[in-house]
């Protein structure tokens, strides 16, 4: 399959089409909204159901197996916002406080990229270590924690000392919701194994599909109500959140690869440094770092990178995995 052809095959798919669906209904202002409870739930399901599968695919392979990607996925998460902060500072002239909440954005994850990324492989067919979701669960707080403390040494600490920052933001990237949920789910799975996912087959599984739909149809809407903001950004920001996932991609592909996974699993650990978050880092940004300006760091993840993720970035970061294994040893 060409590039083309899967870009057309990834934008046929039920979950992208509710996505664009989404866009619509807020781009012509029908009244449709989705209750925050709902919302909430569906969120729920899907990082239970992410979470709790991983671990099984852990206790399955072995510890052993994982712990080297694994490593690699933590560094990176690391490692991210400081070269963003860098690129921020010196390219886009941002103030320092501003470049620290985007880095930290960038280098921690979105579960519902994640979460797309093997729906399409799944459809195209393609193998994964299914313990892939373990590197989304320890992704998350590096990258919180490392954009919190460049934040702060930028404002000079000026309303919280460095180590009271630093345990807010230990605790927002370790017990925040979304992470929180991760982690134990993913115990669970790996406690339960293989019995306790035919248990809950009919619930993890069957249904996963539909309400990944029902969720991207909400994130659509979500997206098209920053689309106004993008004038805002500056065309500097809409390419870094467009060139940005794409080199970071490439690296965790090559990550992945020298780590020993199969071509779907480094692509899913390229679709992981790519992505943006939007649920575990607005909420800790917004709590550890209230001056940076929120217009820029959630249109930046939001409207521009994964739009761009979900429908030209998942075939391009497969056709840049089957590039790269044909190279590696």
């Amino acid at each position: 399959m060409g590039f083309l052809e899967s870009v057309h095959a990834n934008l046929a798919t039920p979950a992208i089409l509710f996505f664009v669906l989404g866009v619509v209904a807020t781009s012509v202002k029908t009244d449709l909204r989705f209750p925050e409870p709902l919302y909430l739930a569906l969120t729920v399901y899907l990082l239970a159901s992410i979470g709790f599968k991983g671990g099984v695919a852990v206790s399955v392979a072995g510890l052993g197996a994982l712990w080297l990607p694994a490593l690699a996925a933590v560094a990176l998460g690391a490692v991210i916002p400081l070269w963003c902060y860098a690129i921020l500072r010196c390219g886009g002239r941002m103030a320092p406080v501003d470049a620290a909440a985007i880095g930290a954005h960038y280098g921690s994850v979105s579960a519902v990229t994640f979460i797309a990324a093997v729906a399409y492989l799944n459809r195209i067919g393609e193998p994964f270590e299914a313990y892939a979701s373990a590197f989304l669960a320890v992704m998350e707080s590096p990258a919180i924690i490392v954009g919190v403390v460049l934040g702060k040494l930028a404002t000079g600490g000026r309303t919280l000392s460095l180590g009271a920052v630093a345990r807010l933001a230990l605790h927002e990237g370790l017990l925040g919701r979304s992470v929180f949920l991760l982690l134990g789910s993913l115990l669970i799975g790996y406690l339960s194994g293989e019995r306790g996912l035919e248990a809950t087959a009919g619930f993890f599984v069957t249904p996963f599909q539909g309400i990944l739909s029902l969720f991207l149809l909400e994130m659509g809407m979500v997206a098209a109500r920053r689309f106004g903001d993008l004038r805002k950004v500056g065309a500097f920001l809409f390419a870094f959140g467009v060139i940005m996932p794409v080199l970071h991609g490439a690296l965790g592909i090559a990550l992945g690869a020298w780590t020993g996974l199969s071509m779907g699993g480094a692509m899913l650990l390229g679709v992981l440094a790519s992505s943006a978050s939007y649920i575990a880092a607005p909420a800790a940004i917004r709590l550890s770092l209230p001056e940076a300006n929120p217009t820029l760091y959630l249109t930046s993840a939001l409207a521009i990178t994964f739009p761009f993720n979900i429908t030209f970035g998942l075939p391009l970061y497969f056709e840049m995995a089957r590039w790269w294994f044909p190279l590696s040893p």
